[in-house]
């Protein structure tokens, strides 16, 4: 009997890692996007620990365990948002662990690991495949039937991740080219500038906004050049790698684009110029800004800010100069964001078109959304209206908390909390003086930002499930 006991324990033993690894792969699959959420925390946790190492700071000590944090979130959830002064705290160490979380957490959770199995297998199977379309397309992370008229096919998904690592290596790579012979004309050594001129291309593109050097944009502010690649490159990083594979495949044939790309494109770039108007107007006579500046000048200052309130976080003036009104608009800006499966945060362009289309829809009278000869389902405008609302839930909630906590001006803590959830960066200077509580609360509010409404979008699709029978209908007063 005993060794029939021992000879059952034993095989249990060695069954038990083939069933961990079956349940570890089940999750995966059948969750992706609760996968995505807990290999998020796994990095946020890995990259406090390091930052928090006495060699990731400039004084050789510990840094707080609230600035170690925060910083690991804002890295790895691609924010910008710092407590600390990012240019003097962090040593050669620091900087080199922060480089490589913004890439890590652009590329996205499934996406990096999607990307690191094919480089080692060649190949992607069916669950693999699986997992990285969670990170394509929200509507498809909860592992049920995948609607192959979706932005990119699961039969493409191996193509998308080839197109992701290579945009990301080909763009950052040319961006430092040209950054670096402005560099060195604002005076920084040719051995610096090897080094400044990729941190800027990884931050512009990732949609991060952390600058190595001392004063941020001081030295650039009148280097136009240097300006306008930062702006291009946070373009890039913002509209999102469906639409670049969409591009890499049809760029001369516009007509042939999936509606993905065409809402995108055309969304950001009404965006783009009308938040450049806007601010040039508004900010036409300020002179904490650039109302003293000249005329060219004050027109390339108003649309770097909106392009850069689209999740970019660069800044050459102090946003908390901005007037409020400006400060509003800004707000608005940085809560729409950028792409969906982009280095971008807020609610996504998408979602606001189509959220304009179904209202544009509902003043016409119309019984279903139409957009270029395509009809956009119900189910996606549910997850619209299911993500505007979180997104608005998670900065009402947070302005709360942190206005209690700190007693700030509400205008200076809205303005920094929608920046936080939109994964922006810009501050009014507010960040860097809030107490450790205030801190962990902002930092929720990122981690939300990054990865709540995927998460929530998941879990609307999923409960999308056809049924056999119809309940009795009964109309509520709306409105």
């Amino acid at each position: 009997m005993a060794t029939s006991a021992s000879a059952a324990f034993a095989d249990a033993l060695r069954r038990l890692p083939r069933r961990s690894g079956q349940l570890f792969r089940d999750f995966t699959t059948s969750s992706p996007a609760r996968f995505a959420v807990l290999v998020f925390l796994s990095l946020i946790l890995l990259f406090t620990a390091l930052l928090s190492l006495p060699i990731a700071s400039e004084s050789r000590t510990h840094t707080p365990l609230a600035d170690a944090l925060f910083t690991a979130v804002s890295t790895i959830c691609v924010t910008g948002l710092a407590t600390v002064d990012m240019a003097t705290h962090w040593s050669a160490f620091g900087h080199v662990v922060i480089f490589v979380g913004v890439n890590i957490g652009a590329l996205g959770a499934l996406t990096l690991a999607s990307v690191l199995g094919l480089v080692i297998s060649k190949r992607l199977g069916l669950r693999a495949k699986l997992i990285a379309a969670g990170d394509t397309n929200p509507l498809r992370s909860h592992g049920g039937v995948v609607n192959e008229g979706q932005a990119v096919r699961l039969g493409e998904i191996g193509q998308l991740l080839r197109v992701v690592a290579l945009s990301t290596l080909v763009i950052e790579g040319v961006v430092s080219i040209l950054l670096y012979v402005p560099i060195l004309w604002a005076g920084y050594s040719w051995l610096d500038a090897l080094w400044i001129a990729p941190y800027y291309a990884a931050m512009s593109f990732t949609n991060t906004g952390f600058t190595p050097t001392v004063g941020g944009l001081e030295s650039f502010h009148t280097d136009y050049f240097f300006l306008a690649v930062l702006m291009v490159s946070v373009f890039l990083g913002s509209i999102g790698f469906p639409v670049i594979y969409a591009l890499s495949k049809q760029l001369s044939k516009p007509k042939k684009w999936p509606l993905h790309t065409k809402l995108t494109l055309i969304t950001t770039v009404i965006l783009f110029v009308a938040g450049g108007l806007v601010f040039l107007v508004l900010e036409y006579g300020n002179p904490g800004t650039w109302g003293e500046s000249d005329a060219w000048d004050t027109v390339f200052q108003a649309f770097f800010l909106s392009a850069m309130t689209r999740s970019g976080g660069f800044s050459v003036i102090d946003p908390g100069e901005l007037y409020d009104s400006s400060m509003l608009a800004a707000s608005m800006l940085m809560f729409v964001g950028g792409g969906s499966a982009s280095t971008a945060g807020g609610i996504k362009v998408t979602t606001l078109a189509v959220l304009a289309l179904s209202v544009w829809s509902e003043a016409r009278g119309r019984r279903s959304v139409e957009v270029f000869g395509r009809r956009i389902p119900s189910d996606v405008q549910r997850v619209a209206v299911a993500v505007l609302a979180w997104g608005a839930t998670i900065v009402a909630l947070s302005t709360i908390i942190i206005a209690q906590i700190t007693k700030a001006p509400l205008a200076e803590v809205l303005f920094d909390v929608i920046s936080a959830f939109a994964t922006v960066g810009l501050s009014t200077g507010l960040t860097a003086e809030l107490p450790d509580a205030a801190v962990y609360v902002l930092a929720v509010t990122i981690f939300m930002g990054r990865v709540g409404t995927v998460t929530l979008a998941a879990a609307v699709a999923a409960t999308s499930k056809s049924q056999q029978y119809a309940l009795p209908v009964e109309r509520p007063i709306v409105g």
